[in-house]
């Protein structure tokens, strides 16, 4: 499917994607991490539901179609369409009353997180939910030295700020050292984040 983003850019997504094979061994073996990462969340949370921790779902993004192939009635297929609006974070929820939003963040380097990765009306929101009382975070994934952390909205909106000023454009790997929580690779859950939610924030 080809979606095209409001600058006019756009992608084709297979729709087609296999699901991927169950996990049969006690502890989980994720190889290529970095193209698993938005799954693994995702099974995270389908845990965290079943088992009635929190409700966390990923935001869907509304699209406006404009062509579809009806050729076949069966497998009827959208094959041009548009975001409407910039999407916020990927994920939000609720845990023991409080407003859970988050995004999943992935990178090559080794030494920073690169800000472009950001936008300025995801910074925007992140100042929103902070102010109303909200939990606000992200996770990162630093694919080559196969780490994830979770740091806290504050520090990025730090960061974005200090670059509008001249700062550096970028996160380095220290802050996620320093002021992140790094997040090991499990088993139901694969990325245990509510164990840092409940750390940072009760």
């Amino acid at each position: 499917m080809d979606i095209k983003y409001p600058n006019g850019k756009s992608f084709i997504r297979n729709q087609n994607k296999t699901k991927q094979n169950k996990i049969t061994k006690k502890k989980a073996s994720y190889s290529n991490r970095g193209m698993q990462l938005e799954e693994m969340i995702n099974e995270s949370n389908e845990f965290y539901l079943t088992q009635d921790i929190c409700v966390v779902h990923k935001k869907p993004t509304p699209i406006t179609v404009v062509s579809v192939d009806y050729s076949r009635r069966a497998s009827t297929r959208i094959n041009e369409a548009y975001y409407q609006t910039p999407s916020t974070l990927d994920y939000s929820g609720v845990y023991k009353s409080k407003h859970l939003d988050f995004d999943a963040k992935e990178t090559n380097n080794k030494t920073s997180f690169p800000l472009s990765n950001f936008h300025q009306h995801q910074i925007e929101h992140m100042e929103r939910v902070k102010k109303h009382g909200g939990i606000c975070f992200a996770i990162f994934y630093f694919k080559t030295l196969d780490k994830i952390f979770l740091l806290d909205a504050e520090v990025i909106i730090e960061y974005w700020k200090n670059q509008s000023n001249g700062g550096r454009k970028s996160i380095p790997i220290q802050v996620f050292n320093d002021k992140g929580n790094e997040i090991k690779i499990g088993y139901r859950p694969a990325i245990d984040y509510i164990k840092i939610v409940d750390k940072l924030y009760f």
